[in-house]
């Protein structure tokens, strides 16, 4: 059984960028649906004792299971993005000097996120991972597709489905892109 995880912050505590009613439809809603399913499709099956990612992992490239894949791979990147906020003031000086030496500097990398963000076509995710080189990246990705199928270490994401910003910035994504950097204190 996959656990719906709680927030690590309270629902109103990343306004004026992400207001609580934005919160409260995205992560009580959105986010608790997908762990419903998931939990729906995997009960009684192999799957039913796996991890997330192993679920992830297992089911991608398999039409079968692609209905289960793409709700699990919305609880696991949801799962990173609750945890991606406020995830820059945790990096230590590796991280920073790493940062640094991938992308020239940290305006860099919060610009290619932006951008990539704009990028997106539809609905999806924009992630800074390592790569399988050690090197970090900007990952965007479609729909519910995760970078754990590339080998690929996810550290934050930004969600770039509407759910995610349209109750507070409508159809202005760069605004909200914008907004994020803050949130993440990249």
């Amino acid at each position: 059984m996959i656990e719906f995880m709680n927030l690590p912050f309270k629902e109103n505590e990343l306004e004026p960028f992400i207001s609580e009613e934005t919160i409260k439809f995205h992560y009580s809603k959105h986010h608790r649906a997908y762990v419903e399913k998931v939990n729906e499709l995997i009960k009684g099956t192999e799957f039913d004792n796996m991890t997330l990612e192993d679920i992830i992992l297992k089911t991608f490239e398999k039409p079968e299971f692609r209905t289960l894949y793409n709700n699990a791979g919305q609880v696991y990147n949801h799962n990173l993005y609750w945890h991606s906020m406020g995830v820059g003031a945790k990096f230590d000086d590796e991280m920073n000097a790493r940062i640094v030496e991938d992308f020239g500097c940290k305006e860099n990398l919060h610009k290619k996120l932006v951008e990539e963000a704009l990028k997106v076509f539809g609905s999806g995710w924009v992630f800074l991972v390592e790569n399988m080189d050690g090197k970090l990246e900007i990952m965007p990705m479609p729909n519910g597709e995760t970078p754990l199928v590339k080998n690929c270490k996810p550290i934050l994401t930004i969600d770039v489905w509407e759910h995610a910003y349209y109750i507070d910035y409508q159809n202005r994504r760069k605004d909200y892109a914008e907004g994020m950097i803050t949130l993440l204190q990249l």
